[in-house]
């Protein structure tokens, strides 16, 4: 009996030890972070409560809507398997996503990326309207490095560029300029620049550098980063963008034709409910943006009649069109696809739609 019993404890004892263990391996697999990001459809918002223009007509038969992507880090194996099942989910690893960049220094291109595309829409939309605008530039924001770049290690993404040599630099133009112009491979230059803030000073490698451009590989010197104006708009009539947490740059031609619309006399809505995407240059022009195919999905989810897509001009690289039509007829929505490669192009159908019965 004695014996029986004491066997009995050990082969429940070994259960026991078993089952602790694979309840303490699920338990740590929670803390186990994997390196991908999980992306799905995200909303349609629409952009009249975002957007208010000083002295514009906010009253619409119909909506003007911006589209998101919903992202988040797959922080352990069940998010990540959760991404392999659910439906319109895409994984992409970290790499793909943010690169080598820190938080700060992500977070600071995210906001960059937004207030920029706030000030192109705002620029694009008011002079399609006919409105005054001025552009002032006051430095360069430093957005990516290249892989010859010297300045990696020395310099963050999200700095602002003020001078180069003692000279004042407000705009990419004249770095490139003063650069090509004064040096040559493996001289230096004293970069003045603020970060959060605070001015300091670097000193800094040229190199010579190869870009992949649309025309082929061009060879060129300069510090080997990847960079964009850092611009203040001044203009007569105020406009206020409040996006709260939406970041990125692709609802830059949306804002525009939303500014637009509370300008312009008539309703361009007409009663549809109108989403799209899409970057904007100050100058109107219609730019390719990523995952357009999660925002379709976003889109019918809210009912739009019609999706304004970034138009296909290089056959080669340019493919949001394409998917976006795509999508729709794969999912079987029917919804409208729309390519506009400007802001007037977008303007101009739909002033030439008749008004949803």
């Amino acid at each position: 009996m004695g014996q029986k019993h004491s066997d009995s404890t050990r082969f429940f004892g070994k259960k026991n030890i078993k089952g602790a263990v694979i309840t303490a391996v699920l338990a740590l697999s929670f803390f186990i972070p994997t390196p991908y990001y999980l992306y799905q459809p995200g909303s349609a918002e629409e952009l009249a409560p975002m957007v208010t223009v000083e002295g514009g007509d906010k009253a619409e038969k119909g909506t003007l809507m911006l589209t998101t992507i919903a992202s988040v880090k797959a922080s352990n194996i069940y998010y990540l398997g959760y991404g392999f099942v659910a439906p319109h989910t895409e994984l992409k690893k970290e790499e793909e996503v943010r690169g080598d960049m820190s938080d700060d220094e992500y977070s600071r291109l995210l906001d960059h990326m937004m207030t920029s595309s706030q000030h192109n829409a705002i620029v694009a939309g008011l002079t399609a309207a006919k409105e005054q605008v001025t552009v002032h530039y006051e430095g360069v924001f430093l957005r990516a490095f290249l892989e010859d770049s010297k300045a990696k290690g020395i310099l963050q993404v999200g700095d602002i560029l003020h001078s180069i040599d003692g000279k004042e630099l407000r705009k990419v133009d004249e770095m490139s300029s003063y650069i090509q112009e004064n040096k040559k491979p493996g001289d230096k230059v004293e970069v003045g620049f603020t970060r959060d803030g605070k001015a300091q000073k670097a000193t800094i490698d040229v190199v010579k550098f190869s870009v992949n451009t649309k025309t082929g590989i061009i060879e060129r010197i300069g510090l080997a980063m990847q960079l964009e104006n850092e611009t203040r708009i001044e203009n007569d009539r105020e406009v206020k963008i409040d996006a709260e947490d939406i970041g990125g740059p692709s609802a830059g031609l949306m804002f525009s034709l939303e500014i637009y619309n509370q300008i312009a006399q008539g309703d361009l809505t007409k009663g549809y409910r109108i989403a799209g995407t899409g970057t904007i240059t100050m100058e109107g022009e219609v730019g390719q943006i990523g995952g357009i195919r999660h925002k379709i999905v976003a889109a019918n989810d809210e009912g739009a009649d019609i999706f304004f897509a970034p138009a296909d001009l290089d056959p080669d690289y340019d493919t949001n069109a394409f998917e976006a039509a795509d999508e729709v007829k794969k999912l079987g929505y029917k919804m409208k696809v729309v390519p506009v490669a400007t802001l007037q192009e977008a303007i101009d159908y739909l002033n030439k739609l008749e008004p949803k019965k």
